[in-house]
């Protein structure tokens, strides 16, 4: 991707004109119906998501894979993993659906 920033006066108002080249066409195809969905241009909806990340970008930055860890040991049992597999199991319902 490639960015090129100018700035324009509109309405007396300083405007920045951002212009993004050699976007990906599955990306694009996704912005524009988001866009579609949230009734809103292309250009509003970048603006949108420009302005929620930059009002809030901590929640942004967490990595998935760091707070899937963090999420590992969260459970408490005393059983041991056989206990609890076979408690599962055992729980289970057969089901008719495949009977001939």
């Amino acid at each position: 991707m490639k960015f090129k920033y100018i700035t324009v006066l509109y309405r007396g108002y300083i405007m920045a004109i951002l212009q993004v080249r050699d976007i990906d066409d599955r990306l694009y195809a996704t912005l524009k119906a988001i866009a579609k969905t949230q009734n809103r241009s292309i250009s509003q909806e970048v603006v949108y998501i420009i302005e929620k990340y930059l009002s809030n970008p901590a929640v942004y930055t967490n990595n998935p894979t760091r707070e899937f860890l963090a999420l590992s040991g969260a459970w408490e049992d005393d059983r041991s993993a056989d206990e609890i597999i076979n408690s599962i199991t055992k729980s289970r319902k057969k089901s008719g659906r495949f009977k001939k």
